[in-house]
């Protein structure tokens, strides 16, 4: 048996002036072939989970395209067509499939295509037929549609946020792959999608109301016939009519019993959907309330979610540290052009910099400030550890340390990186734990490195494009759903999705 490897992931976030390009992808993966494997097969990552299940169930892999872009504003036109056009050309090229393992992310915008992911796994359902099984995994934040769940045979989403479970939910989906290759399963999968907008702040999966959901999910497993099931939070920062929550039930051809189960474990979350309204905490209450904290403080920078697509230099927790002179304080902004400055000053100077802010005028004006130079780094280091998305390698360009009299350290980067591990500080000299407080711009994803260094976690409500108060965002594309209309009916089964397995 031969079944094909395929992925395109990348968060697509429309709120953002600035558009994916292709560039973005070619800067993180763009690749095909056996270069897949050499990059992905030990990543923590579902691809690498591809290649450890199918090796142990006697299968060969077929590496064939793979592509990935950090998250960022919609696509620019021509861009998925590009990749598309790429992918086409590396299946003509794989030779004869049994089946195929997909790696999509589930909430990938194009100027062409407002669900890019529904999109090109329609495209390989035309192109393999009905009878040829395609398993596909999906992250925590799709906003699952019906296009994408006619497209597959099986969706499996990771189950945890931080997102350390990608490579054993890569692993499923092979184990998957190999049982119905084998005819002991037949996947037959029911979706219900439900409208209903999940508070990024409430999405962390280890704490309450998302341990329950899950927890009641996981209870299902052991249902006789249940082969798989997936909780979809959604990516509320996607303008598009697909953008929401859903679950995923996968049978043993039985498409009853999927469909049933999907309800029932939907109308257990509408009915806790208040739950999930978000308790926001402005800028000055979460310092107040550091000021208070013994030990290291995280201060998870909400609206400038780098992880989210946002712009990486939001300045307001910045300049809240450096007008309190709060003492030892660490926060990494996004800025090419103040880089620059730093970098012709030279070790050891002292300088005026006007650093971040220059995006848009939603994250902050610049911080401006008398820095002393302290270090230059080239900004390229490695995670070991399983952390959110997966990634091994960073890269956030050329970068420079700067820190105030009062203490407040800026690393100023000259390429957008997500806060997603301690050695982006480590590489660049730097202690974690010698800061009393740390900015790190996301929500959930940094929680897994920063939780190693911090007693303390703040989630502020900043404004911006990843704003976790909704109501900040203007939305023309989606569908009614809570808590936009607080009052609204919904019951399970109106509008449900479901498909019976291909073979």
């Amino acid at each position: 048996m031969r079944v094909g490897i395929v992925g395109l992931l990348q968060e697509s976030n429309t709120f953002i002036n600035g558009q994916t390009t292709l560039a973005h992808f070619e800067q993180d993966l763009l690749c095909e072939g056996a270069e897949i494997e050499r990059r992905m097969a030990d990543a923590h990552h579902e691809v690498g989970g591809f290649f450890e299940g199918l090796a142990a169930a006697g299968i060969e892999a077929v590496p064939i395209f793979l592509a990935r872009a950090l998250p960022y504003g919609t696509m620019q036109r021509g861009v998925l067509e590009e990749l598309l056009a790429r992918m086409d050309r590396a299946l003509d090229r794989a030779g004869r499939l049994d089946g195929l393992l997909a790696a999509p992310h589930g909430a990938t915008v194009s100027e062409t295509a407002a669900d890019v992911d529904g999109y090109w796994l329609a495209r390989l359902r035309t192109r393999f037929g009905t009878r040829f099984p395609i398993i596909a995994t999906f992250d925590l934040h799709a906003n699952i549609s019906a296009q994408l769940v006619a497209a597959c045979d099986a969706l499996i989403g990771y189950r945890s946020n931080p997102h350390l479970d990608q490579r054993a939910r890569g692993v499923e989906a092979a184990k998957l792959m190999a049982r119905t290759l084998g005819g002991e399963v037949r996947p037959t999968m029911a979706a219900n999608l439900l409208p209903l907008a999940v508070n990024i702040e409430r999405q962390l999966t280890s704490a309450e109301p998302c341990q329950s959901l899950y927890g009641r999910a996981d209870a299902m497993l052991a249902a006789p016939g249940v082969l798989t099931n997936s909780v979809a939070l959604g990516f509320p920062y996607a303008d598009v009519a697909q953008m929401g929550s859903a679950i995923v039930v996968v049978t043993n051809n039985d498409w009853a019993k999927a469909r049933m189960l999907a309800d029932d474990l939907a109308n257990h979350w509408w009915s806790r959907r208040e739950e999930f309204n978000g308790q926001f905490i402005t800028v000055d209450q979460a310092l107040d309330r550091a000021v208070q904290l013994d030990g290291s403080v995280c201060l998870l920078d909400m609206g400038d979610n780098v992880g989210g697509g946002s712009p990486a230099d939001g300045t307001l927790l910045a300049h809240g540290l450096h007008q309190r002179q709060m003492g030892p304080s660490f926060v990494c902004l996004y800025d090419p052009a103040a880089y620059e400055l730093a970098q012709a000053a030279g070790l050891d100077a002292r300088v005026t910099l006007s650093i971040g802010g220059k995006t848009d005028a939603l994250h902050g004006s610049p911080l401006t400030a008398e820095f002393t130079v302290g270090r230059f780094a080239e900004g390229k280091f490695s995670e070991p550890n399983p952390r959110h998305g997966g990634i091994v390698n960073f890269n956030m360009g050329p970068t420079a340390i700067v820190t105030t009299d009062a203490g407040l350290t800026v690393m100023i980067t000259s390429r957008r990186c997500a806060p997603m591990s301690l050695n982006q500080l480590v590489s660049c000299g730097l202690d974690p734990g010698s800061f009393r407080y740390l900015v790190a711009k996301g929500v959930h994803a940094p929680v897994a490195a920063y939780r190693e260094v911090c007693r303390h976690l703040i989630r502020v409500d900043t404004p911006g494009v990843t704003s976790a108060d909704l109501r900040r965002l203007e939305y023309h594309h989606r569908r009614p759903m809570y808590p936009f209309e607080p009052d609204m009916t919904w019951v399970a089964g109106n509008g449900a999705q479901a498909k019976v397995g291909s073979r």
